[in-house]
């Protein structure tokens, strides 16, 4: 028998099945985005400590040191100054950025329908036919601050890796994998890049139960998820962990128990 699990629809399941209604949020981005499609903006109410952290973490992925957002909250790409970074990072937020579909990045902190990051179609404020495909990517930035484990894993999951995996979904139409044994395409496009920036790959796209015993006087139900790397030197794999407390991150089902999958789609 199957473990009872959890899953986030992918997104083609997600546009069938939960169109939210963002007007205001793009209606922000109208006026620009109608000049030029296939924009990535970021909500004008969105910390800068928020925005910074984004921006470090996907300098750190490309090697795009002057990635930014402009006045208007638009990803500018600069690539004038590009130290080694991930290839396939890089193309992914250039097909991002020139394509067909507008992309709006929204914090949603502590929101407990959002477990790291989470990608929802939008609604144009007033539609007419000539107007892009719309998102929005929730990214809940005090979830990846509850996460501890080995540097090496937390290096290979924080929230630049999260935006990319949802990015991955709008622009290449991944989809996320209904086996236990399998990563799933989306994931495997971002362990693709992780190899390339010498980081150890997600191992498998569903997080288990930890074996951390916790203090019965408080309610916690912690989960972790493995990461791998070759060591060349000794021709061995090495196993990372990460932890974290599925209640407080979000995610869990009342009736779930030994094994729960992946939070990030």
């Amino acid at each position: 028998m199957r473990p009872n699990t959890i899953r986030y629809l992918s997104l083609p399941t997600a546009v069938g099945s939960m169109l939210v209604m963002v007007c205001l949020v793009l209606s922000v981005v109208q006026s620009t985005a109608a000049k030029s499609h296939g924009q990535v903006f970021i909500h004008d109410d969105v910390p800068v400590a928020h925005r910074n952290k984004l921006l470090t973490e996907l300098r750190k992925i490309t090697g795009w040191t002057r990635l930014t957002f402009a006045d208007d909250g638009r990803l500018t790409i600069d690539g004038a100054e590009t130290r080694q970074g991930s290839s396939g990072a890089q193309a992914l937020l250039a097909r991002a950025v020139s394509g067909n579909k507008v992309i709006v990045l929204e914090d949603a902190s502590s929101r407990a329908d959002v477990a790291f990051c989470r990608v929802v179609p939008g609604k144009w404020n007033n539609e007419n036919p000539s107007q892009p495909p719309a998102y929005v990517i929730l990214i809940d930035f005090t979830d990846f601050e509850q996460i501890v484990g080995d540097k090496e894993a937390r290096a290979s999951f924080h929230v630049g890796w999260g935006l990319l995996h949802e990015l991955d979904h709008v622009v290449s139409d991944t989809a996320d994998t209904e086996s236990e044994d399998d990563l799933g395409e989306c994931e495997v496009h971002i362990n693709a890049m992780r190899k390339e920036v010498g980081l150890p790959v997600r191992a498998s796209y569903f997080f288990k139960a930890s074996p951390l015993k916790t203090d019965p006087n408080f309610r916690s139900r912690f989960v972790r998820l493995p990461f791998e790397q070759r060591d060349t030197a000794s021709n061995k794999t090495k196993r990372y962990w990460l932890t974290w407390d599925a209640l407080v991150v979000g995610g869990l089902t009342k009736d779930q128990t030994a094994s729960v999958r992946a939070l990030v789609r």
